[in-house]
């Protein structure tokens, strides 16, 4: 099989892994899969959800840059919280990486996702020290409390799980890091109850803001 094979058999299955998550509502930031009953899964209405000026800027100023796909990659990862279809293809417009290329990035490194995360990113940490510490008793309560498997994420969008080789803590193993937008805290040894109480704290902090919006409307 020669490399345009290849390219074209890598774009196709970017193109059916992307329509499996749009249709799943994986990929509509607002939940709405066809407000239009577009034919085309509302692709075009999805197209509009994206402000671009940012990326482009950040695609120019990488031009020059030898390399620049994973620079690329990280900020428009910062910028939308993960790789839509929309900003893969509008990578691919603006650069000279293909969107077999760029889908073959972004999956060959585990820092990207393909696929929104939930508000609170939970990273356990699944090293050595943590391992033999009771980490896998941590990711079972996790699992079982929030219903969802390694990378996976809650219906509510409010946890998402991942699994990390490991954070740097040893001394305080079993650990997991929480990112909630720009903040992480770091959570050091742990036990199942205190994990618990960990997670049920963040759904009561949601809760009361959710209480407090509507009081405030």
């Amino acid at each position: 099989m020669g490399r345009k094979d290849i390219n074209k058999t890598n774009e196709k299955r970017f193109e059916n892994d992307a329509e499996r998550q749009y249709k799943s509502g994986a990929g509509d930031r607002c939940g709405n899969i066809c407000e239009n009953n577009c034919e085309n899964n509302c692709e075009n209405c999805h197209g509009e959800m994206y402000d671009f000026r940012e990326l482009d800027d950040i695609i120019m100023q990488a031009k020059l840059i030898k390399g620049n796909l994973i620079i690329i990659l990280q900020e428009a990862q910062r910028i939308y919280g993960y790789l839509p279809r929309e900003v893969i293809n509008r990578i691919s417009e603006r650069t000279e990486h293909t969107t077999a290329e760029i889908y073959g990035v972004a999956t060959f490194y585990a820092q990207f996702r393909l696929k929104p995360i939930g508000k609170h990113l939970i990273m356990l940490c699944q090293g050595t020290a943590c391992h033999v510490s009771g980490a896998q008793k941590i990711e079972k309560t996790i699992k079982e409390e929030l219903e969802i498997e390694d990378g996976e994420t809650t219906g509510d969008m409010l946890f998402t799980l991942n699994n990390v080789a490991c954070l740097g803590c040893c001394s305080l193993a079993p650990v997991m890091m929480i990112k909630t937008g720009e903040e992480e805290e770091t959570y050091g040894n742990l036990t199942p109850e205190r994990t618990l109480e960990i997670i049920n704290g963040l759904r009561h902090l949601e809760e009361q803001e959710q209480e407090n919006e509507k009081e405030a409307v």
